[in-house]
């Protein structure tokens, strides 16, 4: 059987290219396993592509969708990109869509997590200046 999934590791941030026309249990507990670990090492920002993925289930983004909040509480961007119209449209109607961080390319995922990964070294820099601040005074 090939591969389900293929590992593209990148300077800031990990793709995780589904490889199958159509997502499953099996495979989703996978995504979410590669994409949870992948916070523990060096880059943990992760980008999942669907673009190969012609059907799925809202139940195979679920955990996926919860473990985005997990990436953004730990410093780390978590984007998904290439999903179909039609799974987009079944994501919309089950209101997942707009919890999600999508893109319709990989190209432009790449740029949401430097641009993330921007925000938070400025967000970073700028905190030890406002220890103590008042605006009152």
């Amino acid at each position: 059987m090939a591969e389900e999934v293929k590992i593209d590791t990148k300077e800031k941030f990990v793709v995780l290219h589904v490889t199958t026309p159509a997502m499953y249990d099996n495979l989703s507990a996978k995504l979410f396993e590669l994409a949870h670990n992948q916070l523990q090492l060096v880059p943990k920002n992760v980008i999942i592509n669907f673009t190969q993925v012609a059907t799925a289930h809202t139940d195979h983004f679920k955990p996926l969708i919860e473990l985005q909040q997990t990436f953004y509480e730990h410093n780390a961007s978590l984007v998904f990109c290439g999903l179909r119209e039609t799974i987009e449209n079944e994501l919309e109607q089950a209101e997942l869509l707009e919890i999600m961080n999508t893109t319709p390319t990989e190209s432009e995922a790449w740029d949401i997590v430097q641009m993330e990964e921007i925000e938070r070294e400025l967000l970073d820099d700028e905190e030890p200046l406002f220890q103590g601040f008042d605006p009152e005074n």
